[in-house]
């Protein structure tokens, strides 16, 4: 259970499930002969052979007045798309438990933004119903957000991944918008990183001196730091997503800042360095 220390603020690490390979559906670009010359990305991020390794997982904030769940994965029981995500039967919220975080002790969800595997576990399967899981928590969404994925009614997939796994918690009076730069405590606000999707964010965190970003998907795996022009097919404005790449990444290299990756394997978390033209993660 890998967790990181930012003045009073810890970050915990709850990995539903990590895999290498599997990853050409998102980035395409990114073949073993790609990426076989990224050498700084073995063995965290990268096997020998190439393959990418990536991990869904969420990340919960404790700060010293509250437990922030960043983003919940996939979720069991679910009918999905990808056979491999679909009717999982996972010990997620026991993990949590045994990390110290029962469900029951979370008060507030942040969804970076409302793709599938960023939403599972906001609601679980009751008597053949989909109820909150954290019911004690208040989620927070960004408007742009919550508006585009409710309209958008020409794709089966998403309705359902909105019906099962956002629409329970709206229905329970749970959902607060809030804006792309929201301060959720003092220790914690967000950053806007359109492009990936309408109103996705990252969430920065700053205590007793020290920062971190923890990333959501405007960066899906550390080869887009090596390769900014790399982007993902779940993109929703790629030209708009490799601009908030540049942009990002510009302001964060060569700064103290603990980066933690949304969907970073293995040591997950590192410091961005200029690297030539591009940049790399020092973990």
């Amino acid at each position: 259970m890998q967790s990181w220390k930012i003045g009073k603020v810890k970050v915990t690490k709850i990995v539903e499930m990590e895999v290498p390979g599997g990853t050409r559906f998102i980035l395409p670009d990114a073949t073993k002969e790609a990426c076989q010359p990224i050498e700084w990305m073995k063995p965290h991020f990268m096997t020998e052979e190439g393959r990418l390794i990536m991990s869904i997982h969420a990340l919960v904030i404790e700060t010293p007045d509250r437990r922030i769940v960043v983003d919940t994965c996939l979720g069991n029981d679910k009918k999905r798309e990808i056979p491999a995500w679909s009717d999982l039967s996972l010990p997620f919220l026991e993990d949590m438990e045994k990390a110290g975080y029962p469900v029951d002790s979370i008060d507030t969800v942040m969804c970076t933004h409302l793709h599938v595997d960023h939403v599972g576990w906001n609601t679980r399967l009751v008597d053949g119903k989909w109820v909150p899981t954290f019911t004690g928590a208040r989620y927070l969404m960004a408007a742009p957000e919550f508006d585009y994925w409710r309209a958008k009614d020409d794709d089966p997939a998403s309705q359902q991944i909105f019906a099962d796994s956002v629409q329970p918690v709206f229905d329970a009076g749970l959902v607060d918008f809030v804006d792309t730069s929201h301060r959720i405590c003092p220790e914690v606000r967000l950053m806007p990183t359109h492009g990936h999707t309408p109103g996705h964010v990252s969430v920065l965190i700053e205590s007793e001196g020290e920062k971190a970003m923890i990333t959501g998907d405007f960066v899906h795996h550390p080869c887009q730091m090596a390769r900014v022009d790399w982007c993902s097919t779940a993109d929703y404005d790629q030209k708009a997503a490799q601009a908030t790449r540049e942009r990002v990444f510009a302001e964060f290299a060569e700064t103290p800042t603990l980066i933690i990756g949304t969907h970073f394997a293995g040591a997950t978390a590192g410091y961005l360095k200029k690297d030539g033209d591009a940049y790399r993660l020092d973990v």
